[in-house]
């Protein structure tokens, strides 16, 4: 792996832990990869962590079907799950994959290296 992908990568996966979206299995692999950067596990942590962000990346059917439930009414109220359930079919509609949010983000980015990284 180059400098150069190792920062962007170093880079992302900071914005993924950083960001409140990110759930603990995400943060602990990530955390796993970092401290792994320079080692010689990094190989396999770096297929460890990208198996888990494959695993935790929602798809925007996905999303759309959390949106619409009683569990994102609960989590969010009412209105905000409406507003979430109403962009994530906009995205949708505009050609979104997967969910928007930054850790969802953060982990496409990565994963869009995966071929560089493995």
């Amino acid at each position: 792996m180059t400098k150069e992908m190792i920062a962007y990568v170093t880079e992302k996966t900071r914005e993924l832990m950083a960001a409140d979206s990110c759930c603990p299995e995400a943060r602990a692999a990530a955390e796993a990869w970092l401290a792994a950067v320079g080692t010689a596990s990094e190989a396999a942590e770096t297929k460890k962590y990208l198996a888990e962000l494959e695993q935790d990346i929602t798809s925007i059917d996905g999303l759309i079907a959390f949106a619409s439930s009683q569990t994102a009414i609960a989590a969010f109220g009412e209105e905000a799950a409406r507003g979430l359930l109403a962009h994530a079919k906009q995205i949708k509609a505009e050609g979104a994959q997967y969910c928007d949010c930054p850790a969802c983000t953060a982990a496409k980015a990565i994963l869009d290296k995966k071929a560089e990284l493995l």
